[in-house]
């Protein structure tokens, strides 16, 4: 098991004077505010997709195959991988064209598979929307957005691209992978944060707030840092995210669902390689909720720009994964209340000393949205990290704290 040591956070302001039961009454004023002022209700998500993957549960259900009957689409991991490798080559691409919406989001079929099986639900869910765009019965709100969402589906379906997961239900549920997935020595995992659906999954304008450019970005920079060593990264905006800083972004019930889909995906990975979890945001939350249940393949853990982890402290989290911390100085985040009371907030601050993270230079990044703009030490180091290059990780205080304990570096 990996010790995390405690690093050291920018310098400490000091001790609070105020009462704890008062600095407790400050905080909740503060989340309260933010919850009037943003909306207590989630914004609407279109649900034109929930026929498209009802149908196609309903048809799996029904499917036999050689004799043999289907596995659940909420099968076990390894129930799943033994069911496919039972089969021959023609008769896994029969299920994945038959049944794309269930097939690409199987955990345990191959991940070649499911990304046949996904570029053909994205032309699918395409021309479900581009119908939607031209019904004159919708409002003309709903017919720009089932315009934007037929054309960021048609995006994805792209030759060549390797879309994991695949569900266009509300806002939309995506996985994209970058590089050799079935290859990879070593698997980096984007967790992105609030507003992530299928449409902000990709941009143009300011790409590296999306999980694409994210996943773009940190690709491109391992393969700089470590171009003998083989890779993989994949854009994880499989699970519901909250839309906007509102009541569900402030609470830890999305969370939780998004950490079983993210323990299915680490169970689901193939090979052996070692996983490395990149949680922005929100993302950290579930990362959080995530880390005691997640295999040992995972050895690392970062949280960057978090509003907590739903824990007080590293021990809490009950993982042996390290786990490593960042924030910008002008990174808003630092602003919300560290606290949980009564379901609202989200745990200690991860980037004070006593949660006990070891702690990340972030130098170079910019504000909440800048950790994966090339040449910065926030993504440098999670180049490193990824490519398992800690000896030469920047720690936030410019020592070798974050370093102690690793194996095979200058602070071990």
């Amino acid at each position: 098991m990996n010790v995390n040591v405690p690093g050291s956070a920018r310098p400490s302001p000091g001790t609070d004077p105020r009462p704890a039961a008062l600095r407790v009454l400050l905080a909740l004023g503060v989340v309260f505010l933010m919850l009037a002022t943003t909306g207590w209700t989630a914004v609407h998500r279109p649900d034109a997709g929930t026929s498209l993957r009802a149908a196609g549960l309903a048809a799996w259900s029904a499917t036999r195959i050689g004799g043999r009957a289907v596995p659940p689409a909420d099968a076990p991991v390894r129930t799943v991988a033994r069911f496919f490798a039972g089969l021959d080559a023609g008769a896994r691409t029969h299920l994945a064209d038959a049944h794309p919406f269930v097939v690409g989001n199987l955990s345990g079929a191959p991940a070649e598979l499911r990304y046949r099986a996904n570029a053909q639900a994205l032309l699918l869910a395409e021309q479900v929307e581009l119908a939607r765009s031209r019904d004159v019965s919708l409002t003309p709100a709903d017919r720009t957005a089932a315009g934007r969402r037929a054309h960021r589906f048609a995006s994805l379906a792209e030759p060549g691209r390797q879309v994991l997961a695949f569900d266009p239900t509300g806002g939309g549920r995506v996985a994209e992978v970058f590089g050799d997935l079935d290859r990879a020595e070593r698997i980096s995992v984007i967790v992105p944060g609030v507003d992530t659906d299928a449409v902000t999954f990709e941009r143009t304008q300011r790409r590296l707030t999306s999980p694409v450019g994210m996943a773009e970005s940190l690709y491109a920079a391992q393969r700089a840092a470590a171009p003998a060593t083989r890779t993989a990264v994949i854009a994880w905006a499989d699970y519901t995210a909250p839309a906007g800083v509102g009541v569900d972004a402030a609470t830890g019930h999305m969370a939780v669902d998004g950490a079983a889909r993210l323990e299915a995906l680490a169970a689901a990975l193939p090979g052996d390689a070692t996983v490395a979890l990149f949680c922005h945001s929100y993302g950290s939350v579930v990362c959080g909720v995530a880390a005691h249940a997640l295999p040992e393949r995972v050895t690392d853990v970062v949280a960057a720009g978090s509003p907590g982890m739903r824990a007080g402290s590293v021990a809490e989290l009950r993982t042996s994964a390290r786990v490593w911390a960042m924030r910008d100085a002008g990174d808003w985040i630092a602003d919300v209340p560290h606290l949980e009371v009564g379901g609202l907030g989200h745990g200690a601050d991860p980037v004070s000393p006593e949660f006990g993270a070891r702690l990340l230079s972030s130098a170079g990044a910019r504000l909440h949205t800048g950790y994966f703009e090339p040449g910065t030490d926030s993504l440098d180091n999670f180049a490193k990290i990824g490519t398992g290059a800690f000896g030469s990780v920047a720690c936030a205080t410019g020592g070798d704290t974050c370093r102690r304990g690793i194996s095979g570096t200058d602070a071990d």
